[in-house]
């Protein structure tokens, strides 16, 4: 893993952007990676289907918290359908770096929150 990458990452670890909880939001999910034992939840407002707040808590390693810190960052002012479209390799895009099997898991549970959050948003609102 490149240097410049690997410092991003601490720094998203160590001072989480987004960090902390919505009293209340358009909608929420959370998860839990089994393997490992990271948790993460996120909590998200939304106003004309665009994203216009968003926070995340929980615990975890360096990739899973990055990872949060760094998709909630990109996901502010987008639409629920184009973050619904996000990838596993826009993960690994934001990351800047390939990752091991065991930490590509780390680093997607932040999409499968979001993703999760964003699918009961709209199943409520039909």
């Amino acid at each position: 893993m490149d240097d410049l990458y690997r410092e991003i990452i601490l720094d998203h670890y160590k001072h989480p952007h987004n960090a902390g909880e919505i009293s209340h939001p358009s909608c929420s999910a959370e998860k839990v990676n089994p393997l490992c034992g990271d948790e993460i939840r996120m909590d998200i407002v939304i106003n004309n289907d665009k994203v216009t707040a968003i926070k995340f808590s929980g615990q975890g390693c360096a990739i899973s918290i990055a990872s949060a810190s760094l998709l909630t960052e990109y996901s502010m002012g987008k639409k629920i359908k184009d973050l619904l479209r996000f990838s596993k390799d826009d993960i690994v895009d934001l990351l800047g770096s390939e990752l091991t099997p065991a930490r590509l898991k780390c680093a997607l549970l932040s999409l499968e929150v979001i993703h999760t959050a964003l699918k009961n948003y709209e199943t409520k609102k039909t």
